[in-house]
This record gives C-alpha cells, structure tokens and sequence, in this order.
C-alpha cells in the first residue's frame, strides 16, 4: 500500500487545502482597495497611476511602499495587522512565496504588540504553516502549532485552526500522524460535516493502514458533498489500499 505512487497522490490531494498560502482563498477587495489608499497618501505628488492593469494586482511600487511604511509605523498595531492581512492573503492569492518573509515580519510584529487578537494569531499560524510546508522545515510546522496553540485557548471551537493543527503532524517529517488523527477526531465533534477534516482524516487513515475506517470518513464526505474537490482522487487512494490488502 505504502508505495511511491501513493504517497505521490496523498501530497497531491493535501495540498490543495493546506494552510493559508496553499488554499489562496479569494482576496479581500476592500483590504486591496485599503493598501492602494495608503501608498496614495505616502506619495509625494497624488498622480494617479494608469488603472489598465487587472484589478486585482499590486505594483511592485505599492508593495515596497506598504512594507517601508510597515517598517516605519513599527509599533502601530492597526497598520502593521491590516496591511500584514493584506499582503498576507496577497501573497497567497499570488502564490508568491518571497513575500512571505516580508509578511512574516510585520505580522509578527502585530503578534507581538497584541498577542490576544485573533486574526492576527491565526494568520501567523498559517504563515508558519505554509513556510513549513514550502520549505520543508519542521520548525516551522512546530511554531505554527504553537501559534495555533495560542488561538485555540481563545477558542477551542474553531475547527478550521483544530484542523491546520493536526496538518502540522501529519505534513511534517517524518509525520506524528497519530496525533493528527486525534486533532481531527476533536474537529469533527464540533462539525461532523466539515468537508476539509473528513479529507485529512480519511488521508491520514490510509497512511496508517487503516483502510476501513478510512472508507467510513471517505463515505461520509461523499454523502454530504458529492462534489467535494479531491473526491476522485481520495476514491483511487482507497481503492488502491484495499487492492493492496488483498
């Protein structure tokens, strides 16, 4: 069952949902819209620049200009957590992993001006997270869980953070996927339904040999959304380990 190929496919299907950088959820408009109105004051003379270029793009003017400004603004929380949101989801629409080092800085920053804002601490987490699985680094898997850590004794119910948790063990190497197991049972008892930790879990399953339990969570997920991204690809994996216990 543990073969090359299947662990090909399992990387495969965990990165489409992996931390923040890796989902690239969809840009906050208005944060954009936030950036573009600060680095209009930062400038000297108000000329507008030509608007032909995609809506949805930042200069790399205006970027250099929010990070020299968020370096300036060093102890002004608002500024150092919005534009670090910002760039943030920016850099994981763009799937740029440079401004991730240049994000790291300021949201740490607004980490450690107010280490009880929510936000911030989850974005850190999956700052961390994404490095880690980038780079391949351990250390910063161990720090997002760390983070992550923090945000869950604000709050305990959120099953999205519980899950990126349990990622962080079973994506690191090698993986503690027993303890990624446990993260994800917790999630699930406070949304038997949430589609993202039916797939960890039914992956992390597999990778322990558990093929029948794998096959319950996996039925699930099908049952409550038939077309779930990855579906296929987590139905070959378990048909695959069936055949190879056979």
């Amino acid at each position: 069952m543990k073969n090359k190929s299947f662990w090909i496919s399992i990387i495969a299907v965990v990165i489409s949902f992996a931390g923040g950088f890796i989902l690239a959820n969809a840009f906050n408009r208005k944060e954009l819209d936030a950036l573009r109105a600060e680095n209009a004051r930062l400038k000297s003379e108000p000329e507008k620049s030509e608007q032909n270029q995609s809506e949805l793009a930042l200069t790399e003017e205006e970027i250099r200009q929010t990070i020299t400004e968020a370096e300036r603004k060093s102890s002004d929380f608002s500024f150092q957590k919005n534009s670090g949101l910002a760039l943030f989801r920016y850099a994981a629409m763009k799937q740029d992993s440079l401004m991730l080092a240049e994000v790291e800085k300021i949201l740490n920053r607004a980490y450690h001006l107010n280490d009880k804002d929510y936000e911030v601490t989850v974005a850190l987490g999956d700052l961390q997270f994404d490095i880690g699985y980038l780079k391949k680094k351990n250390e910063n898997f161990a720090r997002a869980r760390e983070i992550y850590s923090k945000a869950l004794e604000q709050n305990p119910k959120d099953v999205k953070v519980r899950t990126d948790y349990g990622l962080t063990y079973f994506l690191q190497n090698p993986p503690e996927t027993e303890k990624a197991i446990a993260e994800f049972q917790k999630s699930l008892q406070e949304n038997p339904k949430h589609e993202k930790t039916l797939q960890s879990l039914t992956q992390a399953l597999l990778q322990i040999g558990n093929t029948t339990e794998a096959e319950i969570y996996l039925a699930k997920l099908k049952e409550i959304n038939p077309n779930t991204p990855n579906l296929a690809e987590l139905q070959a994996q378990t048909a695959q380990s069936v055949n190879a216990e056979k």
